[in-house]
């Protein structure tokens, strides 16, 4: 465990952090697009796709980070869209100068043992899991606040926006990839053929993505990856009946209004984001 990055974690989480947030967003255009999400929702898988599938060209670490940077990165970006805009990826909460946006959300369930497992890794999280998920949920774990938070303020402004701000749950981008990654083909306005969308999905499985990181290793996450199994629904066998009721409580009409409901755990598959 790194004591720097101990210390380093715990301030930005702290309002120390505004002003660099604020020196991060500026020099954006008309043209950009974000990726909004919050941590653990599957935002490196879905910038992989686009990368082959805007771009044309085969993603790893190392372009899929100059095409589709970071907020605050993205400076000298390229411009992959029609019009000369960049696509640009936030974990920040919903902002006003983000005027075009995809929001990829994830069940906290599955989001909260991802964070948890990456955070354990570095050392930034103990072993008490189960104070973890109280943590996740009352005050956050990361400097990007709580999953409910975030979430909501997303949704509100996709709400008001709904032509700007297209929701997108990861659950049906991984169910129904071809069909997904041709919607956000369309948000964008560009247009790819059904072959290259099917080679970007080809080139980009778990084992793929995997075999990337072997030969540009990331930061660690479990047993010491940063690209874990992306799984859906995995919260079922690691969740305790208290957990669950715990993240019902704080999370469950931000859950409701994704179609993370009683429903969708019946197995009747929601076909609409409820924003």
């Amino acid at each position: 465990m790194s004591k720097a990055r101990v210390i380093r974690h715990s301030l930005a989480k702290t309002g120390l952090r505004q002003p660099l947030v604020w020196s991060r967003h500026r020099g954006f255009n008309a043209n950009d697009v974000f990726i909004g999400s919050y941590p653990r929702s599957g935002s490196t898988w879905l910038r992989f796709l686009l990368v082959e599938a805007l771009a044309g060209q085969s993603s790893g670490f190392k372009n899929v980070n100059e095409l589709i940077p970071d907020v605050g990165d993205h400076g000298n970006a390229q411009a992959i869209l029609p019009g000369g805009g960049r696509v640009i990826k936030t974990h920040e909460t919903y902002r006003a100068s983000y005027q075009r946006a995809i929001c990829l959300v994830r069940d906290p369930r599955d989001v909260v043992l991802s964070e948890y497992a990456y955070q354990k890794a570095l050392g930034l999280a103990g072993d008490d899991f189960d104070g973890y998920v109280t943590a996740f949920l009352r005050d956050g774990v990361n400097p990007f606040g709580t999953w409910t938070n975030h979430v909501r303020g997303w949704l509100d402004a996709a709400q008001k926006q709904p032509a700007q701000i297209l929701v997108v749950r990861y659950e049906d981008l991984r169910q129904q990839t071809p069909k997904m990654l041709a919607k956000l083909m369309d948000f964008f306005g560009k247009k790819v053929d059904e072959a290259a969308i099917l080679k970007a999905i080809e080139n980009n499985s778990l084992e793929r993505m995997q075999a990337k990181e072997k030969v540009t290793p990331q930061r660690a996450s479990a047993k010491g990856k940063f690209i874990r199994s992306g799984s859906v629904k995995g919260w079922k066998e690691k969740l305790s009946v208290s957990q669950f009721e715990r993240i019902q409580e704080y999370a469950g009409e931000a859950m409701l209004r994704l179609g993370y409901d009683a429903a969708v755990e019946a197995g009747e598959e929601a076909n609409t984001v409820r924003a």
